[in-house]
């Protein structure tokens, strides 16, 4: 399948062009279509991930176009590993202008399945991740009196569904944490990212037969990874005054649906 990438013209557009752009997650999803897209309109990326054959495919696609990017590998698990991923993209490219906090995972399963180390995994990824992100930036950011964090939350940090409460709940623990990062700074931006139902390799991982239905037929009206990518770059491009706080993106085939 071949996928279309645009560049967008106009003035805010411009304000996408030399930040330098971290992406957790960024093997593939929506962590590699937004690396490609902000590539395209001239950002600098930086991606990280555990797969590094993705990454290096993707970085290597991405340099042939005329863009520039760097890859590391990262698990968001270990928060040194976050930092030196910081440190990286800072060497590389010379400093750090936004932090999209993109990896997670989605096991679902119902809670009396206990699939407790399931429920770590979740934990662990979806919330410590995100957490260890804004530790390793905040420090640079606040010293340079600017940047910009963006989380990958859920249309379930809204709605809670059978199966997916711990995945619900770690998703309404990014919402939390990004609206009091918010209000806590005047200068550096925070916007929360909250995608339906989106065509991505998230829930591969889903162990439990009925989850792992549930999510097939959610799929058959989901969103696609370009629009949630195109739903990024709008929140970077905007002036540097200018917060957009949450971005709730659904498919319009969704209509009565909570994801």
């Amino acid at each position: 399948m071949t996928r279309q990438f645009f560049y967008y013209e106009g003035s805010n557009m411009q304000n996408v062009q030399s930040k330098v752009v971290l992406i957790t997650g960024a093997s593939s999803g929506i962590g590699e279509a937004t690396a490609r897209l902000l590539a395209k309109n001239g950002a600098k990326v930086v991606l990280g991930a555990r797969r590094t054959e993705r990454l290096e495919s993707i970085v290597q696609d991405i340099r042939q176009a005329g863009g520039q990017a760097a890859y590391q590998k990262l698990d968001v698990v270990d928060a040194d590993q976050v930092k030196s991923f910081v440190n990286f993209a800072q060497d590389t490219f010379g400093q750090v202008d936004v932090l999209f906090n993109n990896a997670g995972i989605m096991p679902l399963s119902p809670m009396n399945a206990l699939k407790t180390d399931e429920w770590n995994s979740i934990i662990d990824i979806n919330i410590k991740g995100v957490l260890n992100g804004i530790g390793a930036v905040l420090p640079i950011m606040e010293q340079q009196g600017r940047g910009h964090i963006i989380n990958t939350a859920s249309t379930g940090a809204y709605a809670v569904g059978p199966s997916c409460g711990v995945y619900c709940a770690s998703k309404y623990a990014v919402w939390a944490i990004s609206e009091s990062l918010r209000q806590e700074s005047n200068s550096i931006r925070v916007t929360v990212l909250s995608p339906g139902v989106t065509t991505t390799e998230l829930g591969h991982d889903i162990t439990d037969k009925a989850a792992a239905e549930l999510v097939g037929q959610l799929r058959t009206m989901s969103l696609n990874v370009e629009s949630v990518a195109n739903a990024v770059l709008n929140a970077i491009s905007q002036p540097d005054d200018v917060e957009t706080s949450e971005i709730v993106i659904r498919s319009v085939s969704s209509f009565g649906h909570a994801f």
